[in-house]
């Protein structure tokens, strides 16, 4: 079987000391490829350097994270466009809008999203978009910008049956995470409903760890074991949700 873990920050400072097991530990549960959202102008380096350690492994994505929006983001995105086209990337993320955090940056925000998602659309490539807490604000800045050629994941998945269908009318595929195999998660039902032929897997490494692992670091590795919960929701087996969520994730970023 194989699968593929379309957002995972496995360059951050959590997995310095264990990167090449991790690395291993990935290849032995079958995850192939690992698709790496930036998250600032920091992270750039760590984030090259990790995917020139596995070429064909970790495949990078170059964006700004909403929650790195400040009021110079229009001069970090000079710096992260001279990135985008001077490197290759499979798409661009991590963006989006947080107003989990932040409600005051609601502008800055949804101007950063705008510019990237133009990027996006003008080097036909998709976008992992990170929506906690923004799910129908980035579905109506979707439509009221008419980026009607957008195209990619909604990353972390979380919202309701009509948005999960809304996302999945507009072209997108949703992320799933470890969120799935929590006891009180409402995602099982939404999903069950929508289908899985717009799914892709992810795990937010180091964040969002699945059952068993709740509270600890998250990895690659623990990616079958949201596919697990995925074979439960739908009556499939382990190697039917793998082949669906891996053809999706190939169509979605062309590898």
């Amino acid at each position: 079987m194989e699968f593929i873990d379309t957002h995972s920050h496995i360059y951050s400072n959590e997995f310095a000391i264990d990167s090449d097991a991790t690395y291993q530990r990935e290849l032995e549960k079958g995850v192939t490829k690992v698709l790496l959202p930036n998250i600032n102008l920091e992270t750039v380096s760590i984030l090259h350097d990790t995917c020139k350690r596995a070429p064909n492994h970790y495949l990078p994505m170059m964006g700004l994270h909403p929650c790195e929006v400040k009021d110079d983001y229009k001069v970090v995105l000079e710096d992260i466009y001279r990135f985008l086209i001077t490197n290759y990337y499979y798409g661009i993320g991590e963006i989006g809008m947080d107003l989990y955090w932040d409600k005051t940056t609601y502008e800055n925000q949804y101007d950063a999203f705008r510019i990237q998602a133009k990027w996006a659309i003008e080097r036909n490539l998709p976008v992992s978009i990170h929506s906690r807490d923004a799910t129908q604000e980035l579905i109506d800045l979707i439509v009221k910008e008419e980026l009607n050629e957008l195209r990619g994941v909604f990353h972390c998945f979380t919202g309701d049956e009509t948005q999960a269908r809304t996302i999945i009318n507009m072209g997108f595929y949703l992320g799933i995470g470890g969120v799935v195999t929590y006891k009180n998660s409402t995602l099982p039902g939404v999903l069950e409903k929508v289908g899985i032929e717009h799914l892709v897997l992810e795990t937010d490494a180091p964040y969002l760890p699945p059952v068993p692992h709740r509270g600890k670091r998250n990895e690659p590795s623990y990616i079958p074991l949201i596919a697990e919960k995925l074979a439960l929701i739908f009556n499939l087996s382990l190697a039917e949700v793998a082949e669906i969520t891996t053809n999706n994730s190939r169509k979605v970023f062309g590898i």
